[in-house]
């Protein structure tokens, strides 16, 4: 498949230009025309750029690219060495960060609420057809202690539960993958049983004590690692080329 067919093809389905990111998406650092076989993963770790030189790729395509915003423009140390290596080994790095996370389908957050079986009924931000959070029910109401664990059980990750005091049933949930544990408060304020997202802040524990809300952190990595892998997995299926998911373990 040629680059710049592969780019336009993500940038037609991922839709980047109608939500305003922290970094640049679609290709970022350019390699070889002719792509025969793509690497996914979640971020473009030195570890991710030596399996995908090991796996002879032609192009990397990730969750967590390069060039944030308030990041320095130095190319110097672990940068250099990163991009270095994708240089001389002539392969593309490709990066979608929020349009992966919103996608309704191919998603990090619609993936995760496959895993989970919640059903979505909608953005979390009312209104707003491009919230990075969104809500949903689950099938049947579930204690918080069944739920952590199945939490834990489909990411293979034990999370982290803060419960509040009054300890209530779970029916319905919002989450946003990653770093978004400041929607925690938005969901609150909408009655909302239970929020789930990778990471936790300080405040966090008190938001849902005080709100009366149960929190799950899973990891940033592990909650956001299903997006890359379903859209590596439709790549494949509909423009038939090679793509092999690498997991780099991340604690985080």
């Amino acid at each position: 498949m040629n680059r710049n067919e592969l780019e336009q093809y993500l940038d037609k389905l991922l839709t980047p230009a109608i939500i305003k990111d922290y970094a640049p998406n679609g290709l970022q650092i350019q390699g070889k025309e002719e792509i025969t076989k793509i690497v996914t993963g979640v971020t473009a770790s030195q570890a991710l750029i030596n399996k995908a030189i090991d796996e002879k790729a032609d192009a990397i395509l990730v969750h967590h690219g390069y060039f944030w915003k308030n990041e320095s423009y130095v190319i110097r140390g672990m940068k250099h060495k990163r991009i270095k290596a994708l240089l001389d080994n002539d392969i593309s790095l490709f990066a979608y960060h929020l349009p992966l996370d919103i996608h309704p389908t191919l998603g990090n957050n619609a993936q995760l609420a496959k895993l989970l079986n919640i059903d979505i009924t909608g953005p979390l931000e009312l209104g707003n057809k491009l919230s990075v959070a969104i809500q949903g029910e689950l099938t049947e109401e579930s204690s918080s202690d069944v739920f952590a664990q199945k939490i834990s059980e489909k990411l293979n990750r034990t999370c982290l539960h803060i419960a509040p005091p009054s300890n209530k049933p779970i029916k319905t949930v919002a989450w946003c993958t990653g770093g978004g544990q400041d929607y925690i408060e938005l969901a609150a304020e909408q009655g909302i049983d239970a929020f789930i997202s990778g990471e936790a802040s300080e405040k966090t524990t008190h938001i849902a004590h005080e709100m009366d809300i149960h929190f799950f952190a899973a990891g940033h990595h592990a909650t956001e690692r299903y997006g890359v892998k379903a859209l590596g997995e439709y790549l494949a299926k509909e423009k038939n080329i090679d793509v092999v998911f690498v997991d780099i373990d991340n604690p985080v």
